[in-house]
């Protein structure tokens, strides 16, 4: 995947909670899609195996903790444009970012509708959110709560030393682009469908249209302008496709529980879909490019 590098960044997009006193630990509660790509996986690992806990009574606490503090100054110096994004990581990640958010600004508009844009916040170790407190255990998630992003940036790593995935550039824009289809569905009002646990339930199909709506972007990522008109990215080959394609395989239920869950698939604890499901549903969102090709909740055939 390569940038625009004349293309221009907007880091309002986000927020860097980095540095400002996190690693509060704690619980998090989230609904409506939350702990997404991974983290109902994780959170699955964790409470079977001891750590993170969901708490439905957390009481809400803002979106910045106690000793937190956005300093987005390091941000807006060094991410300006697309070669910005092609040398540094951080910045790279703002313009996807942005390249998500200016796709689905244009599909709500396209359709009549308006798209709020949804903040990412970087944080390390833990955060305070309008959903309660998570560590970076969690993994990333989206809060319909404040309807807003957050990742610890390690977390890629993770994928490629814990889960084993190829990761790159756009293997983490598939992440990304995941939490982003959550926003789209809370804005939607498809957030509240999500419930249950078990290979149809409702849990799984939000998942799994989330993966598409990532596809839908992924599609149009090459075509879909920024604000001055041009497009963010210039171009996505079929090994980026593929590393997307990889780290989907890796997050499935039934390959998170027999590779790292003690080797025993229990279908009544999905909350994602399995591998196949969820490389299913990213091609056939990168395949067409329609959103309405993901209604997960309208088929019963998942894969």
């Amino acid at each position: 995947m390569r940038f625009d590098e004349g293309a221009g960044l907007d880091t309002s997009e986000v927020e860097d909670l980095r540095g400002g006193g996190g690693g509060i630990g704690g619980r998090v509660a989230l609904g409506g899609g939350g702990l997404s790509v991974v983290g109902l996986v994780i959170y699955f690992l964790f409470s079977q195996f001891g750590g993170v806990s969901l708490n439905p009574s957390s009481s809400g606490l803002g979106g910045v903790g106690t000793g937190q503090q956005m300093d987005n100054t390091s941000l807006s110096q060094e991410c300006k444009t697309g070669a910005d994004a092609n040398r540094n990581h951080d910045c790279a990640i703002v313009a996807i970012i942005n390249s998500i958010q200016d796709y689905w600004g244009q599909e709500f508009q396209r359709s009549g509708s308006t798209y709020r844009k949804a903040v990412t916040n970087f944080f390390n170790g833990g955060v305070n959110t309008a959903c309660g407190n998570a560590t970076s255990d969690v993994g990333p998630f989206y809060c319909p709560g404040d309807s807003e992003v957050y990742i610890d940036l390690g977390f890629f790593n993770e994928l490629r030393t814990r889960f084993g995935a190829q990761g790159g550039p756009f293997a983490e824009a598939y992440v990304l682009a995941h939490e982003y289809g959550h926003h789209v569905q809370n804005l939607t009002g498809v957030s509240k469908k999500g419930t249950g646990s078990g290979p149809t339930s409702g849990s799984v199909r939000l998942e799994l249209q989330a993966d598409c709506y990532a596809g839908v972007w992924a599609n149009h990522a090459t075509t879909t302008p920024t604000e001055s008109g041009r497009p963010l990215i210039t171009e996505v080959s079929q090994e980026d496709v593929n590393s997307a394609l990889d780290t989907a395989a890796r997050i499935g239920d039934d390959y998170i529980q027999s590779k790292l869950g003690g080797g025993r698939v229990d279908e009544s604890k999905f909350s994602h879909g399995t591998s196949a499901q969820r490389k299913k549903w990213f091609t056939t969102g990168f395949q067409t490019g329609e959103p309405a090709r993901c209604d997960t909740f309208a088929t019963n055939s998942l894969g």
